[in-house]
């Protein structure tokens, strides 16, 4: 089964976004457990998440994704901004449990001129401390576009990651189209190449979920800009070449692009469309 979806807005409860994502067609969904631009939680609503398990349950969902504040940063230079980003992720992780066997995505941060070994070992140990061996949800780092002192641009630094925490067996890789191409990974033009690659760095097994989403900026721009699906320099063609890859079809594809939900309904009928006839592209 092909599990599409975008990431909603978290107003309203938990439910109320599992009923969104039916309305516009998704069967997985992806949302902020907080405010991702501060560090205020509300608290778990254990009627709400019960409903939303039922839900999820009922209607054959694949795998949510909670996605952490953007203001994270468990590698900075500051002790302070690494203890809170310590924080939200103890908490948001206690929250998950209500909802188990999904996952929760975190950007690996800024290094902020630390360098990248340093801060690599920042947050391996910030996981180590926050993820318990008895949890339930899988913790994602994610891909991302390279820009400035940010971590995870390279397969490699992720692996370096992998490597340094113990609770490694809780954590797992989701791979953004439009981050990894604006890193230098020719996901549109050699997708099975970029595959093989993360597969020989990190290990397919390790991926978990996928951000589809086009970008606005060629090939190695390390700029992180997302476009509507077709209207930037990946295309339709290079997406759905994803979704329908024998190594990542079974996986979560959730979309970022900038638009609404009635959007992002538009974007998930074409690509449901395009998958489920197997467009083939010359």
């Amino acid at each position: 089964m092909t599990y599409l979806g975008a990431h909603l807005s978290s107003a309203g409860g938990f439910y109320r976004m599992g009923k969104t994502a039916l309305h516009i067609g998704a069967n997985t969904f992806q949302c902020f457990v907080r405010n991702p631009r501060g560090a205020r939680a509300k608290a778990a609503d254990p009627a709400d998440l019960g409903k939303l398990r039922e839900l999820l349950e009922k209607n054959a969902f694949g795998p949510i994704v909670a996605h952490a504040p953007y203001i994270m940063n468990p590698c900075s230079r500051d002790e302070g901004i690494r203890a809170l980003a310590e924080r939200m992720m103890g908490e948001d992780l206690a929250l998950m449990e209500h909802l188990p066997g999904n996952y929760y995505n975190f950007h690996p941060g800024s290094h902020v001129g630390q360098g990248v070994e340093a801060g690599c070992r920042f947050i391996a140990g910030m996981l180590d401390r926050v993820v318990r061996p008895d949890q339930a949800t899988t913790v994602l780092l994610e891909t991302m576009a390279g820009k400035g002192s940010e971590i995870g641009g390279r397969f490699e630094e992720l692996r370096m990651i992998l490597d340094m925490a113990a609770c490694r067996e809780k954590l797992g890789v989701c791979l953004d189209t439009c981050h990894v191409s604006d890193a230098g990974y020719d996901i549109a033009g050699d997708l099975d190449g970029v595959l093989a690659e993360f597969d020989r760095v990190i290990g397919l097994s390790r991926l978990k979920a996928v951000h589809i989403n086009d970008s606005m900026n060629p090939l190695g721009a390390k700029k992180d800009r997302h476009a509507r699906i077709g209207e930037g320099t990946l295309g339709t063609e290079a997406i759905v070449r994803c979704i329908t890859h024998p190594a990542l079809r079974d996986l979560p594809f959730l979309l970022e692009t900038p638009t609404d939900d009635a959007g992002h309904g538009e974007e998930i009928a074409l690509l449901r469309r395009m998958a489920d006839f197997k467009v083939s592209f010359r």
